[in-house]
Formats: structure tokens, sequence, C-alpha cells
């Protein structure tokens, strides 16, 4: 099944008790990623009420219109994994302002195609910490 059919049927059903039965059970956004072979990659974000759309990047949750500027500002389609994780690092510890980010606190995830599949590759948290540790002393440059 094509990513934008399943997205699309799964925000209809969000809709559908938004309009109709005057809830919103699902109560989340949600990020949808996935590859098909008609549009290739494809990252889809719903909302509560059933809306969707597509980006070439996305964030949801505390903060996120400050890490969507970021992603806007650094976002490069020609980048490589190791460039990726280090954008997605730098959105997250620039905007989370409770604590330190830590590898225990961040969980990454790329999707990629080998060999003809499809799957999700969990990031280590060695590759995580030393992606923090760059961002750590960019910033660190950057004041000075």
């Amino acid at each position: 099944m094509p990513v934008e059919q399943l997205v699309s049927h799964i925000c209809d059903l969000q809709h559908g008790y938004t309009m109709y039965g005057g809830r919103r059970p699902f109560g989340v956004s949600m990020l949808f990623m996935g590859w098909d072979e008609r549009h290739g990659f494809q990252l889809f974000q719903s909302d509560p009420s059933g809306n969707c759309l597509g980006w070439k990047a996305a964030c949801i949750g505390s903060n996120s219109a400050a890490a969507a500027s970021i992603l806007e500002q650094d976002y490069n389609p020609e980048a490589n994994v190791d460039e990726a994780i280090k954008l997605c690092i730098k959105a997250l510890y620039k905007t989370m302002t409770m604590s330190k980010l830590t590898s225990d606190k961040a969980e990454l995830g790329v999707l990629q195609r080998r060999n003809g599949k499809t799957y999700v590759h969990l990031i280590n948290q060695s590759q995580v910490d030393s992606a923090i540790r760059a961002i750590e002393a960019e910033v660190e440059t950057q004041k000075k």
C-alpha cells in the first residue's frame, strides 16, 4: 500500500471521529515515514483532528516551532545520514528546556533501503553521544 494512501486512510478515520463524534480519541499528533515505488521516501504529519501534511523534515511536541525553524534553516536535501542525525540532535539540543540532552533521552531511527528492502535502523547510543558532543562543541565555538 502506498504510504500516502495509508496516511490518508488514518487521517480520514481521525477526522471522522472529529466531525461525527465530536471527539478526538486519538488525541495525538503522529509522524509517519515510509517508502514506496511511486514517490520514494516520504514523511507525513497528522494532528488529532485528522489533518495531514507531507514534509521534507518535521517535528512535533514541546517547542516544535523552534525545532522546525532550525530544521528549515539547516535542512539539506543532499545530506548524508550522519549529517541528518547531527541536524536532528541540533534541533533537540537547542529546544530542550527541562534538562540536558543525553543519549538516553533521545532515540533516533533512520529509514533506509538496501537490496530492495525498506527497514528502520535504530541509531546506537554511541553515535547519538558523538553527535551531541559535536553539537556542544559547535555551540561553544559560536559563543566565543
